[in-house]
């Protein structure tokens, strides 16, 4: 027989108990302890059970949480509790069977109804405790988005950021306590001088203008995209690596030898759910890899610092991974001693030493291998030329 739910999240909106599910209601009313935070507790004036204020951080609560097991507990939460809410970092601790949720509509789906924009064409981004740059992926004329910020300070950043990043002419719509009696909806430009009287909680619509350049989304990005001393994967060699690297939604890459980062920077911009682990010896170049991943919305580029293959192991095992520096047969018997079968690796050699391990190992292992030569036009007095780079030799195999 399964076990009855302890654990009751609600997700409550400005307009308080009034806009309770009646499945919401009763479970309040059945409540033994009823947590939230300061407003939300607020929001429910009538309360007549034992109440609790939930810490600060959100993830200091978590262990009195789950020591009220056996208790009828609610927790109260904002709108939707499992979009940019506190539902999926309550949950992930408990069992299914342990706890029952009760959403209200979300801050989102309020703006939206405001502002008349359509959810699925835009981009959603809760920018609470996250920085602001993971707003640069979506930032393109014409193009529309909803994010969740902490207060007007963090209006004010926003503001600044989009103004920096040459997208000053956006339209913001500072959309204050939505769907209660002290909601408020102004519209300003990101040029414009900000708010000094915002209320939290706050979203803003932006729909973006200004002169600034887009970020691309396709694989290649220019080279100029990247803070690099020289070390860097040039952009078609790049775009012929993530080509073999072939990244699907939720994988994991492994990027040894990171440089500045661009391969694991753009894997992560292949989709917002996979995720990049960059090794990286040289602790310049590793702290370099950290600010562009973060410049470019990605700064869930996890590096670390030291030399493969020592520092290998321990971490999340790959889908795929590629060595762009360090390159050789030791490293390669390591990678394959670890990695599990169907894992995919690519590795690119310039060097003839590295150039000769490829070729030994696609003759005992197989898979592809790869010679590219590129050229560029140049100027040879007064014509043009071909000048030629060093050409790269790229193995790849599925393990």
């Amino acid at each position: 027989m399964t076990e009855a739910p302890w654990l009751t999240i609600v997700g409550i909106g400005e307009d308080g108990a009034a806009g309770l599910s009646p499945a919401a209601r009763a479970a309040v009313a059945a409540a033994e302890l009823v947590t939230g935070s300061t407003r939300h507790l607020a929001l429910m004036p009538d309360l007549t059970v034992a109440m609790t204020t939930w810490p600060v951080p959100f993830e200091a609560g978590l262990p009195w949480l789950t020591a009220q097991r056996g208790r009828r507990v609610v927790m109260l939460v904002s709108g939707d509790p499992f979009w940019f809410g506190a539902g999926t970092v309550v949950t992930r601790h408990l069992d299914r069977h342990e706890w029952v949720a009760h959403p209200a509509p979300s801050t989102f789906a309020h703006a939206a109804a405001r502002l008349g924009w359509a959810i699925d064409d835009m981009a959603c981004l809760g920018l609470h405790a996250a920085p602001l740059t993971r707003l640069r992926p979506h930032m393109v004329r014409g193009q529309r988005a909803l994010v969740l910020v902490r207060d007007g300070d963090a209006v004010a950043r926003l503001a600044a950021y989009l103004v920096k990043q040459g997208f000053g002419e956006s339209r913001l719509h500072v959309l204050e306590a939505l769907g209660g009696p002290r909601e408020r909806a102004r519209e300003t430009t990101a040029a414009a001088p900000a708010f000094d009287d915002i209320v939290h909680p706050v979203a803003v619509g932006i729909a973006f203008d200004g002169d600034g350049v887009a970020l691309p989304h396709g694989a290649g990005l220019a080279d100029r995209w990247f803070d690099h001393d020289g070390q860097i994967s040039k952009r078609p060699i790049r775009a012929l690596t993530l080509s073999a690297l072939a990244p699907s939604a939720g994988e994991t890459l492994w990027d040894i030898g990171a440089g500045s980062g661009s391969i694991g920077i753009e894997w992560l911009l292949s989709h917002r759910s996979t995720q990049a682990i960059a090794f990286e010896a040289d602790p310049v170049r590793a702290a370099r890899a950290r600010v562009n991943a973060a410049a470019l919305g990605v700064d869930r580029l996890r590096v670390v610092d030291g030399r493969a293959p020592d520092i290998l192991r321990g971490h999340p095992a790959p889908d795929a991974v590629f060595v762009g520096g360090g390159l050789s047969d030791d490293l390669l018997v390591a990678l394959c001693a670890m990695l599990a079968a169907g894992t995919r690796l690519v590795a690119n050699a310039v060097t003839l030493e590295s150039e000769g391990v490829l070729e030994r190992w696609h003759r005992d292992r197989g898979g592809s291998l790869l010679r590219i030569d590129l050229s560029e036009a140049a100027p040879i007095g007064t014509r043009r030329g071909w000048r030629a780079s060093y050409p790269v030799v790229q193995w790849s195999v599925v393990l």
